[in-house]
């Protein structure tokens, strides 16, 4: 496995677009990298993020 994506590899494991991706980065939302010009997202801070959306289901007494 990859251990960093492009900005249209973490679009496609997320399941969303680039924009958003880069709407993220823009917002400092997720961490990330530049190398250059290039920008690349680290899969555990991918990860990370996805995890900090994370809701837990509420479960009411019967």
């Amino acid at each position: 496995m990859k251990e960093h994506f492009t900005v249209q590899e973490a679009a496609d494991y997320m399941n969303t677009t680039v924009r958003f991706v880069r709407r993220l980065i823009a917002e400092r939302r997720i961490a990330f990298h530049h190398l250059g010009r290039h920008v690349r997202l680290k899969r555990a801070d991918v990860d990370e993020f996805i995890n900090a959306g994370r809701v837990e289901p509420v479960w009411r007494a019967a």
